[in-house]
């Protein structure tokens, strides 16, 4: 239940070059980090159970929150960050698009479920 979420967004050139390693869990960037940067946070979290044997692998649902200063730049973020999704098969949605009245930063969230063998 804890997928690869940082080694996805950087495989992507795009994002690397935008937000190089200002990508992290949920309140392990600062919000006075230099901009623009990508926090997420597990919305849930569900083992694929059998009966016969532990759990092969698990269902995670996140939520990738990518901050920009102006409404293009997070746009064009949150393209990048879909792109990087796109490209390891990993379904995405967006799920929240306004201007944070904590940060006074443009906010694109997606949605992302990862599947994960466990190995």
């Amino acid at each position: 239940m804890f997928p690869p979420v940082y080694q996805t967004l950087r495989a992507n050139s795009a994002v690397l070059a935008t937000v190089g390693d200002r990508i992290g869990p949920h309140g392990t960037v600062a919000q006075t980090e230099t901009r623009p940067y990508i926090t997420w946070q597990i919305v849930l979290g569900q083992p694929h159970d059998n009966l016969s044997d532990a759990p092969p692998s698990d269902f995670t649902s996140l939520q990738i929150d990518c901050y920009h200063a102006d409404a293009k730049g997070v746009v064009t973020l949150a393209s990048a960050v879909r792109d990087a999704l796109d490209t390891a098969w990993i379904v995405n949605r967006v799920v929240v698009n306004l201007k944070d009245p904590d940060t006074k930063l443009y906010r694109v969230g997606l949605g992302a479920d990862f599947i994960t063998q466990r190995d």
